[in-house]
């Protein structure tokens, strides 16, 4: 794939940039594989606002994803390669032997017309999915499970793989894309590869109104409010706040620690991720 560039027949195009999609081989989706997606609008089941400045947007299909790769054995070829609205990442429609058809997400450098297995006999090639005891240290990996049987939760948006650094016991010592260190059994499931799409985060949206096809409505920073609107707003000319940054709530918005002191896996994390300043 590569970014490509418009002329700048308008002022919004001349900073916007979008993927050629070139690795794409099917524009429509199967239809068996897609169903139906409603957008809340970042509303709950009472009607009331919980997620802000969502909204709007382009309507979506949601194709049903398989993330367990759980056809041990069976052998499957590339159909397509295709677009999916709903991650970063391309999809792959997979035809198996048996007749069944399923999307997985698509790796790096997987063509159509390939071959590709799933088990614990699988070879560690791209678009293989087999257990962390089986793949070599250092090899690339994606769509990890964090319990085995759970499916992928792990290093599923574009561009991302991690890699094993040593096994101990029963668990491997991953190095995740964050920089975190974590422990992992060894029965997890994991794909061969890192994800496809690479070049995702140098795309320029050159525009607001892109950000509204995506679902996205303007952020208003809390110094531009009013006083009764926000506690940092008012003030006379460009105030500073007043105060720390917090939320509309009065929360501190900056510097507190978010992962829940109790979660059973913190005891599996052996180095955290380096904190952005």
């Amino acid at each position: 794939m590569g970014i490509k560039t418009k002329r700048p027949t308008t002022h919004s195009q001349r900073w916007m940039t979008y993927t050629d999609f070139a690795e794409i081989t099917k524009s429509k989706p199967e239809k068996k594989l897609v169903e139906s997606k409603k957008s809340t609008g970042g509303r709950n089941s009472n009607g009331r606002m919980t997620s802000r400045h969502r909204g709007g947007g382009h309507k979506k299909n949601y194709r049903v994803i398989d993330f367990k790769r759980n056809k041990p054995g069976v052998p499957a070829k590339v159909a397509s390669i295709e677009y999916d609205p709903n991650r970063t990442s391309r999809i792959a429609l997979l035809h198996y032997a048996d007749g069944e058809k399923r999307y997985i997400l698509a790796p790096k450098d997987l063509k159509v017309g390939e071959q590709i297995v799933s088990g614990v006999n699988a070879e560690p090639r791209v678009g293989n999915a087999l257990p962390l005891r089986n793949v070599p240290p250092g090899t690339p990996v994606h769509n990890i499970e964090m319990t085995p049987g759970s499916g992928g939760k792990l290093c599923r948006s574009a561009g991302m793989s991690a890699t094993i650094t040593a096994k101990e016991g029963n668990y491997a010592l991953m190095n995740m894309p964050s920089g975190e260190v974590r422990k992992l059994h060894l029965d997890c499931m994991c794909t061969i590869g890192q994800l496809g799409n690479i070049e995702h985060s140098a795309v320029s949206l050159g525009k607001a109104g892109r950000s509204r096809w995506k679902g996205k409505r303007p952020h208003v920073r809390g110094m531009a409010m009013n006083p009764v609107a926000h506690p940092m707003g008012g003030g006379e000319g460009r105030a500073g706040g007043g105060r720390e940054p917090v939320s509309p709530w009065g929360k501190l918005a900056k510097g507190g620690k978010t992962r829940d002191r109790r979660k059973p896996s913190n005891n599996l994390i052996i180095r955290r991720r380096p904190r952005v300043r």
